[in-house]
């Protein structure tokens, strides 16, 4: 039984030319930073299907949303913190 939480950050053209890999960078600092490098896994993916939107992210199997470099820390309290929260009760 695992209690990591995957983070899907598309790599695919159109999320790469805005910006998925700063989305990714912020992702695994902020993980650090609140102490859940052991809760959550940040990878890449390729193609989440919302070409023509932000850099797509998907958590665990969950709603593809877009994020940007500038909303990635909002993104990360609002969908990670929360649920980390609900892990240690």
């Amino acid at each position: 039984m695992s209690n990591m939480m995957k983070i899907n950050v598309c790599i695919g053209s159109a999320c790469h030319l805005k910006g998925s890999y700063n989305v990714i960078n912020s992702f695994q600092q902020l993980a650090e930073e609140f102490g859940l490098s052991n809760q959550v896994e940040v990878q890449a993916a390729f193609c989440l299907g919302h070409c023509t939107q932000g850099v797509s992210v998907q958590i665990d199997d969950g709603e593809v949303q877009s994020v940007s470099g500038s909303t990635a820390r909002e993104f990360f309290t609002n969908n990670v913190l929360s649920k980390a929260g609900e892990w240690s009760k």
